[in-house]
């Protein structure tokens, strides 16, 4: 199934026929079938929407102007007519936790829930950040993600002055080691670079409608880290945090055991 919006679209599948409602948001490098475990254990009880984000899947942005927070309300708003949908809760691993929480800013009154899984968009890294800076420095970054033999060397000498994690530097690596890898990069940054939650409405809205909140990290994350969550967490008076003993890539197989809890 598909949202069409400015000649693009975004694909999404459903599955199950419970009364609960869960929207499904996934990381980079990934699509909807990321939440194969989730849906398993949840579609008796749930109806679960699992999305294709932009550049992954399904899913195409053919615009060339950045996705705007107004994009995707109006998305948002054709998928919830589309399916009849009142009331739903909101689930975003890593990339996909912005989506997830800028969907909670949009429709605060209808979201029952919150589960952000290693979200980005708490603390924004510094490889996002070089990509959202002036048109020169990310035409640079683009030189890099185009040219792979750059971005080695680049890799290789933060490697040897041993600035970075090891961890993170095998990840990023795994995310760029091949042409369309290193162009989905390139896209879903740049053309992400707008959507950014905005956390002290967000932490405003979750308790101004009581929105139960579940947070989940990994203990072996290089990604995204707990120690810089809790600022955040200590915004929200319903929350749910945990350090779960995963990592970023299996996180989300690895979560589906607090779903009860």
């Amino acid at each position: 199934m598909h949202i069409f919006y400015a000649n693009s679209q975004l694909a999404y599948t459903k599955s199950g026929a419970g009364e609960a409602v869960l929207v499904l948001f996934h990381g980079f490098g990934q699509d909807h079938s990321a939440f194969h475990k989730w849906v398993d254990a949840l579609k008796e009880s749930h109806t679960l929407y699992t999305f294709d984000l932009f550049f992954h899947g399904a899913s195409h942005w053919h615009s060339r102007s950045p996705v705007e927070k107004d994009d995707w309300k109006e998305i948002m708003l054709l998928f919830l007519e589309k399916e009849n949908i009142e009331k739903f809760g909101v689930v975003g691993f890593s990339l996909g936790g912005k989506f997830a929480m800028i969907t909670v800013e949009t429709f605060p009154s209808q979201v029952t829930e919150l589960t952000l899984l290693a979200p980005d968009g708490i603390k924004t890294s510094f490889w996002y950040s070089l990509a959202t800076y002036p048109i020169a420095v990310r035409a640079l970054f683009k030189s890099m993600i185009l040219h792979p033999n750059r971005l080695y060397r680049l890799t290789k000498l933060l490697r040897r002055l041993k600035i970075v994690d090891q961890g993170l530097l095998r990840f990023a690596e795994s995310q760029m080691d091949t042409e369309e890898k290193r162009r989905r990069v390139y896209f879903a940054w740049v053309y992400f670079r707008h959507l950014k939650p905005d956390l002290f409405q967000l932490t405003s809205l979750l308790n101004q409608h009581a929105i139960p909140c579940r947070l989940l990290i990994g203990k072996y994350d290089k990604v995204i880290q707990a120690e810089n969550m809790k600022t955040f967490v200590g915004k929200i008076r319903k929350i749910q945090f945990a350090v779960i003993d995963a990592g970023h890539n299996d996180l989300i197989p690895k979560s589906v055991i607090y779903l009860s809890k």
